[in-house]
């Protein structure tokens, strides 16, 4: 049941289901004689709609989310570390396509960036993560494959196949890797609430956000207007608020 309820809240949140559904019932109430209650419901869709995919709304939304952990500065004194763990994400491989168009966007710029810090600090083990239902593509799977095709040899991995989420993941890498130290990357945006189930775990993880999609720039005038830029910000914002909102309840 709590599943259930966890993938309607997730649903709902993208903002777009619950447009289409305000546009529905204000239809509806005015098919049924009430148009003035339909009126509302229907402006209600357009201006929800409109919020799904406007750029100035997805950077008031994710802009928050980004900032509480800044990039890692490789520069910056540490100490050592001879793990680094890639969180996982969407994979969907299929009629052959290469490793880099069955990792969604996501993945990918995890698992470069990973291996990129591995490569400039020297860190010994790739810890690769994410598993997935039954017929879904495993994202660690498709994170070793990227990363052995990069030229991380085998040897060089950990992989972490088995959980769906990401409570489970920091209680998997907390059990294979125990109280050793290790740089954690995921998205900018999902960090925090990674962080925090890292922590409640025991696991030590030194940040290293990636794929920020906050612009911190001067107004502009195409901001206004809705685009697919704006609904990705938007709806990785409100699946991350949601699961904080989660997290907070204990529920995860």
């Amino acid at each position: 049941m709590l599943s259930i309820i966890k993938q309607w809240a997730e649903a709902l949140a993208n903002l777009l289901p619950l447009a289409a559904l305000l546009g529905a019932a204000g239809a509806l109430c005015r098919l049924r004689g009430r148009p003035k209650l339909g009126g509302w419901l229907i402006a209600s869709a357009v201006l929800v709609a409109y919020c799904a995919a406007s750029p100035i709304v997805g950077d008031a939304l994710i802009g928050p989310l980004e900032r509480v952990y800044p990039p890692l500065r490789e520069s910056a004194p540490m100490p050592t570390v001879n793990y680094i763990a890639v969180l996982g994400a969407g994979y969907l491989p299929h009629d052959d396509i290469p490793v880099t168009a069955a990792l969604n966007q996501e993945g990918v710029v995890r698992v470069v960036e990973a291996i990129r810090l591995m490569r400039i600090l020297g860190i010994a083990k790739l810890i690769v993560s994410g598993g997935a239902p039954p017929d879904v593509g495993r994202s660690a799977l498709g994170y070793a494959k990227l990363a052995r095709e990069l030229g991380v040899p085998e040897s060089s991995m950990i992989i972490i196949d088995e959980p769906q989420n990401t409570a489970e993941e920091a209680r998997s890498l907390r059990n294979a890797i125990g109280d050793a130290t290790f740089i954690l990357v995921t998205s900018a945006a999902h960090m925090p609430r990674a962080m925090r189930l890292m922590e409640r775990v025991g696991a030590h993880a030194i940040p290293a956000p990636t794929g920020q999609l906050a612009v911190n720039s001067r107004f502009r005038w195409s901001q206004l207007f809705p685009n697919s830029g704006g609904l990705r910000k938007v709806e990785a914002a409100t699946h991350e608020y949601l699961g904080l909102a989660v997290l907070a309840t204990g529920l995860e």
